[in-house]
């Protein structure tokens, strides 16, 4: 079957968790090098420990996956070669503009580490990436809010230390428990500080929490949000004011946050005129690519050929890149092509 991927133009993936993507040859290096306990010591035998294939999907199956990857962050240079070998892993799957989401505190709470020496690490390894592979990258800071309030507000300090490195800022973590009008402050310093914004929301919870990351946070993009489609007022609002969904149809599956592909809303909330783009969410733990996303999940969930051609051009109308930078990258894609 043919690629639903129009090589003429800009492959791009704004919804890519930095710590949901390590390689299994990376958590068993880092291991050895630290003396740290794995439950496997070959790819083969850690895979199942860390990868959803489908059999035992669930959101706390698919949260426990996490645990391995977080064990090998145990210092500054760790997280900065994971960050180095997402950009390269982008190349390899043909991206040309990739977003790398992270939450600093996640990644430092299982070795004690600074989430600001975090910031600095995957900055730094982003930026090695970028110009070793010629992928443009732009990475973006994530508040865990399920830490609460008070230590959104410590990982926003440590993210706009580093602001210079980043292009936006989201809220992801326990959408129902800390919804999103509890951060009304901290993304009033982020607009203040002139990065973009994209919120977590309409996965775990319902439209009200799309609204809310909306007027209450300035969303300008939402994480997920196919809950969206319980709101006919919201489904018009999005399709109006192109406000776009990062769409991540397997990752719903592994998470049993949508049952089966067919069930999954983004085919009405398409017809019906909303902006998308399909994204990997954590490739890590999903075991996928983002061509499989295209042409596997986009033809399960019964979107069109027409509307995942669309989905690409979307996705780079929807980067956190300005007009100059976006027509940049279509020039440069002409010019690969011809």
């Amino acid at each position: 079957m043919a690629s639903l991927i129009d090589p003429r133009y800009p492959l791009c993936e704004l919804h890519r968790h930095l710590d949901g993507s390590v390689r299994l040859g990376t958590l068993l290096d880092l291991a050895r090098e630290h003396d740290l306990a794995l439950p496997a010591k070959t790819e083969e035998d850690l895979a199942p420990h860390v990868h959803i294939d489908g059999a035992e999907p669930g959101l706390l199956a698919f949260l426990a996956r996490f645990h391995w990857l977080l064990e090998v962050l145990v210092d500054e240079a760790a997280c900065r070669r994971v960050a180095f070998e997402n950009v390269e892993d982008a190349a390899r799957e043909g991206l040309d503009y990739v977003e790398l989401r992270f939450s600093p505190a996640f990644m430092a709470e299982r070795h004690g580490l600074d989430p600001r020496g975090v910031v600095e690490a995957c900055v730094d390894g982003a930026r090695s990436g970028q110009r070793e592979f010629g992928v443009r990258v732009g990475l973006i800071g994530i508040l865990s809010r399920t830490y609460g309030v008070e230590a959104c507000a410590r990982e926003l300090d440590a993210l706009l230390a580093c602001a210079d490195g980043l292009v936006g800022v989201d809220l992801a973590g326990d959408e129902a428990g800390f919804p999103a009008g509890l951060f009304v402050p901290h993304f009033r310093r982020v607009r203040e500080a002139g990065l973009r914004v994209t919120i977590h929301a309409g996965e775990a919870d319902g439209p009200e929490s799309v609204w809310s990351s909306i007027r209450d946070l300035g969303a300008e993009r939402i994480g997920h949000g196919f809950r969206a489609a319980e709101d006919p007022a919201l489904v018009a609002f999005l399709a109006e004011t192109g406000i776009g969904l990062e769409c991540c149809p397997t990752s719903n599956l592994h998470t049993s946050t949508v049952r089966r592909y067919e069930d999954h809303p983004i085919r009405g909330l398409a017809d019906a005129g909303v902006r998308f783009c399909l994204n990997t969410d954590d490739p890590g733990i999903s075991a996928i690519t983002i061509g499989h996303e295209y042409d596997i999940a986009a033809s399960s969930v019964g979107l069109t050929p027409a509307q995942v051609r669309q989905s690409q051009k979307d996705a780079l109308e929807m980067a956190f890149l300005s007009d100059d930078d976006k027509k940049e990258l279509i020039k440069q894609k002409v010019e690969k092509t011809n």
